[in-house]
């Protein structure tokens, strides 16, 4: 064995640099608070069940993390994702039903559009950050973030300027697809991060959707009856 190869081995590899969870935790637990602020007759059972049944799945989520069963907590993330995104789904087909009979009043529907307005954005930024680049564990893993279906502005800086910038090791964590899902629902499209693959072009007209159909329609017409 080579001198080389021997000091190749004995060099210690490379720290992981480690993604929080906890800001991606927060907001499914805050989509759960916000259900508490929509009427009780926009969702099917309790209006404290999603944020009980998001706090149940955050505990074996951590439990499976910590334990390094990468996995398991995978799954169990997008299973937290799934039934958020089903009670928005819901509960904003529940408000637009309720329209013609004039169940709300102006208030109420401000406050009602208001909440799932929000929830929109965090739960399509839990979606885009669950799903971009396979995920945070694989991010971890590669380092830096070179190819995803975002191109975020980090990345189309060349070396020379990661370097003297300190980025040459930049990956996005929640607050960057948080700041793009927030873009989206304002403006309706992206704006400093181009969408490269089909499926999220796909999650973002999906999220302008049910963002023009909060905002435009249903606040609208509760300022214009007020």
């Amino acid at each position: 064995m080579s001198i080389m190869n021997v000091a190749t081995q004995s060099r210690p590899a490379k720290p992981i640099k480690l993604e929080p969870r906890w800001p991606a935790l927060l907001a499914l637990l805050a989509v759960g608070g916000l259900r508490l602020a929509l009427p009780s007759y926009l969702s099917i059972g309790p209006d404290w069940m999603l944020l009980v049944v998001v706090g149940i799945l955050a505990i074996p989520t951590e439990w499976a993390r910590m334990r390094e069963f990468y996995g398991a907590a995978k799954v169990l993330g997008y299973l937290m994702a799934v039934v958020v995104t089903i009670d928005m789904v819901l509960s904003l087909f529940l408000l637009i039903a309720a329209l013609p009979s004039h169940k709300q009043s102006p208030l109420e529907m401000l406050k009602s559009a208001g909440a799932l307005w929000i929830t929109n954005i965090l739960v399509f930024a839990s979606w885009y950050w669950r799903l971009d680049g396979g995920g945070p564990r694989a991010r971890e893993l590669r380092g830096a973030h070179t190819d995803g279906a975002f191109l975020f502005p980090q990345m189309m800086l060349d070396q020379q300027a990661k370097r003297e910038m300190g980025e040459e090791c930049w990956s996005p964590g929640f607050i960057d697809y948080l700041f793009l899902a927030f873009n989206t629902s304002t403006a309706f499209s992206p704006t400093d991060t181009p969408v490269l693959s089909r499926w999220a072009k796909a999650m973002t007209m999906v999220q302008s959707l049910i963002s023009l159909a909060t905002v435009a329609l249903l606040a609208a017409r509760a300022v214009n009856i007020l």
